[in-house]
């Protein structure tokens, strides 16, 4: 179209091409642009106790004890509020189960660490009193003499007879009989508990081992404790049901279902019973007479580790369960739990996504879940990696996995992914990673630095250092990297192009310390950018979910 000569369009065209440069600069200014600082962290998931719960226990002063072994702490719980403090804390205090002796000493399983504490009062240091049995799960002691009882459960399968003066070395009672969990022994000596792998609750004779069946109509029982008045009563991980059965008949009677994932249960002097829950972190308890249900506490999230944003939603692997968080109310869904009929998950640490697949990655088992984001269907548990700490799906519908045992990449591929080749090694400990807007592999390193590998050749660069355990990291809309330093509690922005950084929020509640013998990176904290630039963090440390919005 020809341009006007006159003067007055001229003029005219002129104000409307200014008009137009100065409405696009607002827009610009509105935009994901580089913001100036960022607001303080807001919680979008609310913090909550514990760290996935476990063992509880009544005391002899009437307190609710309970227990958390990615935790690593003992807590006291008040009966009536819900109120919580740690009252041991990390690592001594790590405890899948909490036995209290008749002369009121507290004893407790490190199950992660394969060992079991015994302190005589709350006044009194704690000690080892046995070790080097990995997955230490329950233990009791008898009321009428003392003696202590201890299981191993999934790391291993027996029955422990302690010396509580460890003195004496364990005395193996039997093996093999199928997962003797939560156990509680009776007034007659005799050990009474759930046969997780056999679907039984059973009475066992600690003298030599010999199991006689009470009843066999459970899917996984978990925890079972005598009630004094002829019951024994039992709940069903799998089912969430806490069931009453006669240990003359065996006959059983459902009293309250609750959900899935169920781990332990404490009877009060009262009656009440008390019963936790791992996935949900929260402790519930249940009126004996009419199965009434008060919910004493409870948290949004248990463990939450990698996330990542997927639109208006946030996906988050929550150890015990798979979780959607909307990113507008904060409103969290379960997709997958731990331990329910259908569940078919292994405590997934960290999240990846492909286009059409999600990896879940549980270094603590060796696997990697692929599940068909439009299903929600599990495509395929992949077993035998070495420590996998993250997994991204790519698009050719090969596999990159980060283990940290190898400190390598490893690319699995072929029907079933059987084919596993390194992509990358001789890596400082690889965390968590991401794909960047240049279709480059970055990728945490414990040991404090960044690489950026090409996901082709396996090409390595080393883009970042001196930074404090990073974990999760991931791009700004606007091309620089966030990154989580779990060492340093602190969250940072690099610009990798101008080689410089900003601390974007310090003194964050993240960087949970693991037990001995355990990664230093432990629950990686996951960091994911929404499409405004807001940054979402999770914290392994109070199990709360944070957006940090940016400010312009």
């Amino acid at each position: 179209m020809p341009l006007p000569t006159s003067p007055a369009p001229r003029r005219l065209l002129t104000t409307l091409a200014a008009a137009t440069a100065l409405l696009l600069s607002a827009c610009a200014g509105m935009g994901p642009g580089k913001p100036a600082s960022w607001a303080a962290p807001q919680p979008l998931v609310a913090p909550s106790s514990f760290t996935g719960v476990h063992g509880l226990a009544v005391d002899k002063q009437g307190r609710l004890l309970a227990g958390s072994v990615v935790g690593n702490a003992i807590w006291e719980v008040d009966r009536n509020t819900g109120a919580a403090k740690i009252l041991v804390g990390g690592p001594d205090g790590q405890a899948d189960d909490i036995a209290i002796a008749p002369n009121g000493a507290m004893a407790w399983t490190n199950y992660l660490q394969g060992s079991v504490r015994i302190r005589d009062n709350d006044q009194q240091p704690a000690r080892v009193i046995a070790s080097g049995l990995p997955g230490l799960n329950s233990l009791n002691f008898d009321p009428r003499n003392g003696k202590l009882y201890a299981t191993q459960v999934f790391l291993g399968d027996a029955l422990w007879e302690l010396d509580p003066s460890g003195a004496q070395p364990p005395r193996l009672i039997a093996k093999d009989l199928g997962g003797l969990n939560g156990f509680e022994v009776g007034p007659d000596g005799m050990i009474y508990g759930p046969l997780w792998f056999k679907r039984s609750v059973v009475r066992v004779d600690p003298k030599d081992g010999a199991v006689s069946v009470i009843s066999a109509s459970f899917e996984t029982p978990a925890a079972a404790n005598l009630d004094g008045k002829g019951n024994v009563w039992v709940i069903d991980t799998a089912t969430g049901e806490l069931s009453k059965v006669a240990l003359d008949s065996g006959a059983r009677q459902t009293v309250a279902r609750l959900s899935s994932a169920l781990d332990n249960l404490a009877i009060a002097p009262d009656g009440t019973v008390y019963v936790s829950n791992m996935a949900d972190n929260g402790i519930q308890a249940v009126n004996p007479a009419t199965g009434a249900v008060r919910q004493l506490t409870r948290g949004a999230l248990a463990v939450p580790g990698g996330i990542k944003v997927d639109g208006n939603s946030l996906w988050v692997a929550d150890i015990f369960t798979l979780r959607k968080v909307d990113l507008g109310s904060g409103a969290v869904t379960d997709v997958k739990r731990m331990h329910a009929v259908d569940g078919d998950m292994e405590y997934p640490f960290a999240v990846g996504l492909g286009s059409k697949t999600m990896a879940l990655s549980s270094w603590f088992t060796g696997t990697v879940q692929l599940i068909d984001r439009a299903s929600g269907k599990t495509m395929a548990m992949l077993h035998g990696f070495k420590a996998p700490y993250d997994a991204i799906p790519m698009d050719d519908g090969s596999l990159l996995v980060a283990e940290i045992a190898t400190g390598s990449i490893t690319r699995a591929s072929g029907a079933n992914f059987v084919d596993r080749t390194p992509l990358a090694s001789g890596l400082g400990g690889p965390v968590q990673m991401v794909l960047g807007p240049d279709g480059q592999l970055y990728v945490t390193e414990a040991a404090g630095s960044i690489q950026r590998i090409d996901p082709k050749t396996g090409a390595k660069t080393q883009v970042a250092t001196g930074l404090a355990l990073p974990e999760g990291l991931a791009f700004t809309p606007w091309g620089t990297l966030v990154v989580a330093e779990a060492a340093a509690g602190r969250l940072t922005e690099l610009d990798l192009a101008a080689n410089q950084r900003r601390t974007i929020a310090e003194n964050l509640p993240i960087g949970l310390s693991a037990g001995p013998g355990l990664p230093p990176p432990y629950v990686p904290t996951g960091v994911a950018v929404g499409a405004d630039g807001s940054i979402y963090l999770s914290a392994d440390r109070n199990n709360g979910l944070y957006r940090i919005k940016p400010v312009r």
